[in-house]
């Protein structure tokens, strides 16, 4: 048979060794026939099983770089990849393991390091899941349903020693297969983790480990005798902890796999690595059996049954080998929390922002954070709470790799340790049937304080959460509360440095888990909750009005959850009960807006939550507001105005019977309800303007506002703009039916209003167009001249401003004709077709007001047509338009509108 096997592969052979290029096909065609070949017989001979496997490798490799694949079509490759695989399943076992003798190491690393990198670089998920394949093959793991090769003792330590030299590029290879795109397929992911532990449990395998490899002579091997590793006791060490390092990273990719084969194969891994190699990888146990507990509830029947057998079998194991007791491991992880805590990893999802839903690293089932929230509040119900909270609350303190989690775990205790979720055991309940925790309600709240306390102190409760908050608003708080005592424990990020991504969505859910945790302690504490409610409303106040909306949602849910234990109806009757000791802290705190930046938050959210009932209680608070405004005008004026923004909506909420439909008030009525109302918004004003640098008494443009020179500045100028003027629109909408006040007040206001539609950014033109209160003819002889300009050099770039002008769309009676040079440019078919829509809805107004002209100034841009009098004797009218250019096709649709309706008429 050999010798018959030798005359039929030596043609096929010869055409791969002839020097030269050749075509692909018929390399194809010649890889089809050996694999053919190889399948039908055994190759008996070492030297053809070494000559054919330096063959197929030279295949796959670049002629020019040998160290990388070639570059040539998926369908070779896969045809080199299956006869390489066929020829090492067709080898005998007494020759092929001459492959694995340190001298072949040169070449079989070459081999290795060609199928990892096809394996990492490929593509083709065929080529990737046959190279992965025939590393299986090559290390005498295969698992398909041929026959094998079974390795001995002495194989399995022959294949283990050669793979250490192997390791390193191994593991680094598939840990990045294993961690790709998840569009590359679940089968190579699958692949390429059972390829990995396969190789690290040959390597690092326990009864291996027992001896040295001290049996290869030195002097033999020459120069391969470097590629050759010692597994001694320190190169184990040193391994473990490297392997644990790539398990994590695994671990974290594959545990919460979309796909079900993958989770499974975890759970094959962690029972293999678990079984063969425990004592080696001493690092590797902990985390293993993190990702076998964590798949005991998975979704998928299989995964689940699966893993509670490895657990079993693991279990079992450490008890007949007198190993350390397998629930000892997890006693020594759960009690210190540490390896829990790292395996928890809270990530926002924005799609479930309304649910607030959680997810972890390590586990995806929902009954598995709920089983944990009934343990954590059972410990709560029947635990030493002091000794919990004490434990937690160190835990919280000592690192922000624990605080989210701790204080999730100490949410649930103190819930727990109130009764609330726990299954009552009927000893404990009296004949009452009331509940009979062995906490007391006095201990319950001192914990309750405790924690309180250490969630709303600096260092935890004022994190950023967008990222302009460090660049203004935060800037002076890190300075000067760094001399604090809280300075040591104070996580605010300087200024300069900007938060990450991650950081941010940390600094989110630690708030909100607080939040959580405060709605929760309400509940816990019922009425008695009003002892604290000094101390914890304003701080939800504060986050209730954050500009994360997940904060935000967090902070309204606490209220409710405080509203239902204080025996409030609603979020509004909690803020008027409360709201004497709550603006007292405001007018506090505006006094320190370095130390208490976010007390204008609080007072928005004070308005956003009441009724008209609080308005003779803020008229002191919001005079605070217009000198705070009046003093930090630089640094503070966004959060400023969004409070008087939330009054003035607040008012035209609460005053709704004002807008249209009563007349002049009496002057009782007056003194009850406006009197107030009219001092504030007349203080207003005169703060605002004096706040914008505008001198009321001199109309003067230079002293109106002029926004700075830097980028900066003029995005923050134009903000605040832009609120003042929405400011400016509602105190109009609440005095629309108050001429006696509103007219002074807009004549006040007027320059500033002029300096905002003549020389303001092109942004607030249109804000301030919709303000304006005062005669058209007034408006046209100050503005138009300015925003005929404006408009016609902004039509080479209106592609930019096309929010602009589609907004700026306003008919005039003075001046129509300048209008109309202004706006002819936008019927040009060049122009963006918002704009070109604004346009022609512009014109449709002005032929309300003079149809001529607009027909005659259409025409002089473009007349499609003759017009030729009916008199003979009559010259045809000649207007400069051409017939045909970049307008006719908006003017002809402007003049069939024109005529239509003068056809009607004559008809």
């Amino acid at each position: 048979k050999e010798s018959l096997q030798d005359y039929i592969l030596f043609p096929l052979r010869f055409v791969l060794k002839t020097p030269g290029s050749k075509r692909e096909g018929l390399i194809q065609a010649v890889m089809e026939a050996l694999t053919y070949v190889l399948e039908n017989t055994c190759v008996q001979s070492w030297d053809s099983l070494r000559d054919l496997f330096s063959e197929l490798c030279l295949c796959l490799c670049s002629p020019k770089d040998p160290g990388k694949p070639a570059t040539t079509s998926e369908e070779l490759k896969l045809a080199v990849l299956r006869c390489l695989d066929t020829l090492m399943h067709s080898a005998y076992g007494d020759i092929v393991f001459k492959l694995y003798e340190p001298s072949m190491l040169p070449g079989l690393g070459a081999a290795v390091s060609l199928l990892l990198a096809l394996a990492e670089h490929e593509k083709a998920r065929g080529v990737q899941t046959a190279s992965l394949k025939c590393l299986l093959s090559l290390f005498q793991q295969c698992d398909c349903v041929e026959e094998h090769i079974e390795p001995g003792r002495d194989e399995r330590y022959l294949l283990g020693r050669t793979l250490a030299t192997f390791l390193p590029g191994i593991s680094r290879a598939l840990s990045l297969v294993i961690s790709g795109d998840v569009r590359q397929g679940h089968t190579v992911t699958v692949k390429a983790m059972r390829v990995w532990y396969k190789a690290v449990g040959l390597v690092m395998a326990d009864e291996q480990l027992q001896k040295t490899d001290n049996d290869v002579a030195a002097g033999d091997l020459g120069p391969v005798e470097k590629l050759v590793v010692k597994r001694s006791p320190s190169w184990c060490k040193t391994t473990s902890q490297r392997l644990a390092l790539v398990l994590q990273k695994i671990i974290s990719c594959t545990s919460a796999h979309p796909h079900w084969r993958v989770r499974l194969e975890l759970v094959s891994l962690s029972h293999f690595l678990l079984s063969q190699c425990s004592q080696s990888v001493g690092e590797c146990v902990g985390p293993l059996l993190e990702a076998l507990v964590g798949a005991v509830n998975d979704e998928e029947p299989e995964v689940k049954h699966r893993c509670s057998a490895a657990l079993d079998e693991v279990a079992q194991m450490g008890q007949t080998n007198g190993r350390q007791d397998f629930t000892d491991i997890l006693s020594e992880n759960l009690h210190s929390l540490r390896t829990l805590m790292s395996s928890t990893d809270l990530r926002p999802d924005l799609h479930q922002i309304p649910s607030q839903r959680k997810y972890f690293l390590y586990f995806t089932d929902d009954k598995i954070f709920s089983a944990l929230r009934k343990i954590c509040r059972m410990l709560g119900y029947y635990g030493n709470l002091y000794l919990l909270v004490d434990r937690f609350m160190e835990l919280y303190r000592e690192s922000s790799v624990y605080r989210k989690q701790a204080a999730l775990v100490l949410n649930e205790v103190i819930v727990g340790a109130a009764g609330i979720g726990v299954e009552m055991d009927t000893s404990r309940i009296d004949c009452s049937g009331t509940n009979q925790s062995r906490t007391n309600q006095e201990d319950l709240k001192s914990s309750v304080m405790s924690i309180i306390e250490e969630y709303i102190s600096l260092s935890n409760w004022h994190l950023p959460t967008v990222s302009e908050a460090l660049e203004g608003k935060l800037e002076s708080t890190t300075s000067l509360v760094s001399n604090s005592p809280e300075r040591n424990c104070l996580q605010l990020l300087p200024a300069s440095k900007t938060p990450t991504l991650h950081q941010l969505n940390g600094n989110i859910w630690q708030i909100c888990i607080q939040l959580e945790g405060i709605g929760g302690f309400a509940l816990a504490l019922g009425t008695n909750f009003h002892l604290l409610l000094m101390t914890t409303l304003y701080p939800v106040l504060e986050k209730a009005g954050d500009e994360s909306l997940l904060v935000s949602q967090a902070a309204f849910s606490a209220m409710c959850d405080i509203c239902k234990a204080c025996d409030y109806s609603s979020p509004k009757e909690l803020v008027i009960k409360n709201s004497d000791y709550l603006l007292n802290d405001i007018s506090l705190n505006l006094a320190r807006p370095s130390i208490h930046p976010h007390a204008p938050r609080v007072l928005a959210v004070m308005f956003t939550h009441s009724d008209a009932s609080l308005l003779p209680l803020v008229a002191d608070v919001v005079q605070d507001v217009l000198t705070a405004l009046d003093l930090s005008y630089d640094q503070r004026a966004p959060q400023f105005c969004s409070v008087l923004h939330s009054l003035m909506k607040a008012l035209v909420r609460w005053f709704p019977a004002t807008m249209g439909r009563q007349k002049t008030p009496s002057k009782e009525t007056q003194n009850k309800e406006c009197v107030n109302l009219r001092q504030f918004l007349l203080d207003y004003k005169k703060q605002k303007e004096l706040a914008e640098g505008i001198k009321v008494e001199e109309e003067d443009p230079n002293d109106l506002g002029v926004l700075p020179l830097n980028r900066e500045g003029l995005k923050s100028k134009l903000h605040v703009h832009l609120q003042v003027l929405d400011i400016l629109e509602l105190c109009v909408c609440v005095l629309c039916e108050r001429e006696d006040e509103l007219l002074p007040m807009v004549h006040r206001c007027w320059p500033a209003l002029l300096h905002r539609l003549t020389n303001d950014d092109p942004l607030a033109v249109p804000r301030a167009f919709k303000v304006r209160s005062c005669p058209s003819n007034q408006i046209c002889e100050h503005v138009i001249t300015r925003w005929q300009t404006g408009i016609t050099a902004a039509a080479n770039s209106s592609a930019s401003i096309s929010p602009l002008y589609s907004e700026c769309v306003f008919a005039v009676e003075a001046d129509l004709d300048r209008v109309i040079d202004a706006c002819l440019l936008y019927l040009s078919c060049r122009q963006p077709i918002k704009l070109q829509e604004a346009c022609l809805s512009v014109f449709r107004s002005l032929m309300d007001l003079d149809c001529d002209l607009c027909w005659f100034s259409l025409n002089e841009l473009c007349c499609p047509v003759t017009y030729q009098p009916p008199p003979p004797h009559l010259l045809p009218v000649t207007l400069t338009g051409s017939d045909k250019n970049q307008f006719t096709d908006n003017i002809l649709t402007l003049l069939q509108e024109s005529d239509a309706p003068q056809e009607e008429d004559a008809t």
